[in-house]
């Protein structure tokens, strides 16, 4: 019986069993998948529990009240004036992202392959127009030490302005050929979508975070503990909440015949295109992130009286614009990503008289999704491994929030794997940190 015992603990710790461990949350997803493949009815949208509002509210409120109870206040305002991170951030999900989409479905569809279906062509620039996902790129940013608070900012800003800019960007791309067919100008429904939108951005997202942080200014010793609790036993709330979106998604997916409706060849074009296409996002947005032609026009931080006053109002311009690597991991995860939480009300109430084809729109965005989160999740161990490496060495970074006034960041707690991480940086806007 020892020996069995030992043999067990053995195989328990054997470095294949840990890494089959670490990838849990895949198996998990597979399961949930396949559950909602056979019992669509239970998690969809309008289905047994009321998928739209038990998970699209429910799960997506969690993770942002556990974000509100894991971020100080004074941190959470800092990384909220950090509006060039917010500019570079919302051009990379809006603009640059879904033009470069657009050119490569207007090449697809003059290539004329019968085999791939158009509404499908129109699903994956619905899908380049959605604002940057709700729940995953939090969670990534906050397990690979990027800045998560700026993170949280940014789902707030792009997914409220999201239900502005998303419509108008559809009908940019479908007012004329080749793409005209897949107008959903038709009058109806843009009030309502707005509404609807603000509903959810509002109940799920500002509501959450609020509470949380009133929680945590009035009872900071019942917080910690709670947090300390989850730390200590691995809970992992923000990832448990993730699975049960993903699952609401392809639930509604699957009811809906989104995978029956287009051909096998159609769906292997999507699968590759969409990781084609976000690990080409990831890479341009570390180009946006940190631009190697700053660095080599403003080396060194100007000296009173030797530099010139051009050099330091360039300076104090265009120098902000090189993030700090916890910055460009968050921006690496906020500018290729794209909602599936709100990305499906965008889409079903922009083409609510065109029902017949709602299940080929939503495969691509569905499909992205997954494949976002899988292709994130590898990129977490990279980045990780990149913020740790030298620990910024070469004194040319820095985050910036405000020009007029310098903000100390203290971050004491990661949001939503409950893990306890002091990290403290220094927001300095016309100087170099260390």
């Amino acid at each position: 019986m020892k020996n069995q015992d030992s043999l067990l603990r053995e195989i328990w710790v054997h470095p294949i069993t840990e890494f089959l461990k670490s990838q849990w949350f895949f198996f998990c997803l597979a399961i949930f998948i396949v559950i909602a493949r056979f019992a669509p009815n239970f998690a969809r949208d309008g289905g047994l529990i009321r998928g739209q509002y038990s998970i699209g509210y429910g799960c997506v409120a969690w993770i942002f009240l556990q974000s509100g109870l894991g971020m100080k206040s004074r941190s959470l305002m800092a990384n909220m004036l950090n509006w060039r991170a917010h500019t570079t951030i919302l051009v990379l999900s809006f603009l640059i992202t879904s033009s470069i989409v657009y050119g490569f479905c207007c090449a697809v569809k003059a290539a004329d392959n019968p085999k791939i279906d158009d509404w499908v062509l129109i699903g994956l620039i619905l899908t380049a127009t959605c604002p940057t996902t709700v729940a995953s790129n939090v969670i990534m940013t906050t397990n690979a030490g990027g800045n998560d608070l700026l993170c949280v900012c940014e789902v707030f800003i792009g997914n409220l302005l999201g239900a502005f800019i998303t419509p108008a960007l559809v009908q940019m791309f479908t007012n004329r050929a080749p793409f005209q067919y897949g107008n959903p100008a038709t009058g109806n429904g843009i009030g309502a979508l707005y509404g609807r939108v603000m509903k959810q951005v509002g109940l799920s997202v500002f509501v959450p975070l609020f509470v949380g942080q009133a929680i945590q200014n009035c009872f900071p010793k019942y917080t910690a503990s709670y947090l300390d609790f989850l730390k200590k036993y691995h809970i992992k709330i923000g990832s448990y909440m993730l699975l049960l979106i993903m699952f609401s998604s392809f639930s509604t997916a699957f009811y809906q015949d989104a995978f029956t409706s287009v051909s096998h060849v159609c769906i292997i074009f999507i699968c590759f295109f969409n990781l084609g296409i976000y690990i080409f996002f990831t890479g341009l947005s570390y180009l946006c992130a940190r631009p190697w032609f700053i660095i080599k026009i403003f080396p060194q931080e100007p000296v009173e009286g030797k530099s010139t006053r051009l050099y330091r109002y360039s300076y104090s311009l265009f120098r902000p614009f090189y993030y700090s690597k916890k910055d460009a991991i968050c921006i690496m995860f906020c500018g290729p990503a794209k909602t599936a939480a709100l990305g499906v009300s965008l889409i079903t109430s922009q083409y609510g008289d065109k029902k017949e084809h709602l299940g080929k729109l939503l495969v691509p965005l569905v499909l992205y999704q997954v494949e976002q989160v899988m292709t994130a999740n590898f990129f977490v161990s990279l980045f990780k491994r990149w913020i740790q490496k030298d620990d910024e060495p070469d004194g040319s970074e820095s985050s910036y929030t405000n020009e007029n006034e310098e903000i100390d960041v203290e971050k004491n707690v990661s949001i939503n794997t409950g893990e306890n991480q002091a990290v403290s940086s220094n927001i300095m806007p016309f100087a170099n940190p260390k």
